[in-house]
């Protein structure tokens, strides 16, 4: 019963929120499969993920487990002719402390600005030289608060991962909302793909790093695996649209796919191991500019219909 009371009440969360299950679980760094399990009773919550839900929340985690003490501690309580405390119909949002003055919740919450913080600091120096005291550092925090949200790396690496293809994914979705033409909308996703800019080059570096751990973590791997399905699948979709609209030759949707995203990788490695104002000095292939001219010139040449504008 408890565990049913505690998912109506992460429910409440939600609902207040007002916004959907799988945004929810992206602020909560979460995979939405497991949020959508535990909401329906098959899995439990675990301590560090309802921490971040009452974060997100502002609600007190003893609430959401359904204590009354934890429904008190910031309710406008009311009280019944007996005088007993109502904690059942109290408001589940905390109130200030009177001991302790307010500290402003970092934007999204604070297990979004870690997981942001840790990305951040992954791409400077690379995931195993990043101590949990460097993060509890950029975030202004103490180590027992990360470790109160994401209590081990793995869980820590885990949500890094997920935060960046989540971040990827919505980045590839504003970019090309709204274009129909399917030869626009795969330069489109090269030219995301292209890391020219500080902020593509710092997302390009976490890539790198996390490729490694994928090898050796099977949750990072699974990870890796899902991202680089889903990202084909959009390489592929946008192909077989420009077969369907005459601006692509016939061919494997699938197995171009594959190829154009083995082709971006391995150029991307080559752009990140030069300076980053590089100027394409005359080395081939080692700058942004090389490798995106490399990889229009691979689809016209494989791709690009012999009739196409």
């Amino acid at each position: 019963m408890q565990q049913d009371e505690v998912a109506a009440r992460v429910r409440q969360v939600i609902e207040a929120a007002g916004v959907s299950a799988r945004e929810f679980a992206r602020r909560i760094v979460i995979d939405p499969s497991k949020l959508s399990r535990s909401l329906n009773g098959t899995r439990r919550f675990t301590a560090a993920e309802l921490a971040r839900i009452a974060d997100i929340g502002a609600v007190d985690v003893g609430w959401l487990l359904g204590s009354a003490a934890g429904a008190a501690v910031g309710a406008d309580t009311d009280t019944d002719a007996a005088g007993r405390t109502a904690a059942a119909t109290a408001s589940p949002v905390r109130s200030p402390s009177a001991s302790r003055p307010p500290v402003p919740s970092p934007e999204g919450g604070r297990p979004l600005q870690i997981v942001r913080e840790t990305v951040r600091l992954i791409a400077e120096r690379g995931f195993h030289a990043v101590r949990v005291a460097d993060i509890a550092a950029a975030c202004h925090t103490s180590t027992a608060a990360i470790h109160y949200h994401f209590p081990g790396r793995d869980e820590l690496l885990e949500a890094a991962v997920r935060w960046c293809m989540d971040e990827d994914t919505r980045r590839r979705a504003d970019a090309t909302a709204g274009t129909r033409h399917a030869g626009d909308e795969l330069r489109l996703l090269i030219e995301l793909q292209t890391p020219r800019t500080e902020q593509q080059r710092r997302q390009w570096c976490v890539w790198l790093d996390l490729w490694a751990e994928a090898a050796r973590s099977t949750t990072v791997g699974r990870l890796h695996v899902e991202y680089y399905r889903q990202w084909r699948g959009t390489v592929a979709d946008v192909i077989r649209r420009g077969v369907e609209q005459g601006v692509f030759r016939p061919v494997d949707a699938d197995g171009a796919a594959l190829a154009l995203t083995a082709l971006i990788d391995g150029l991307a490695s080559q752009v990140l191991a030069t300076e980053p104002d590089g100027q394409d000095d005359g080395v081939p292939g080692t700058g942004a500019r090389a490798m995106h001219d490399a990889l229009t010139a691979h689809v016209d040449a494989c791709l690009r219909a012999p009739t196409a504008d």
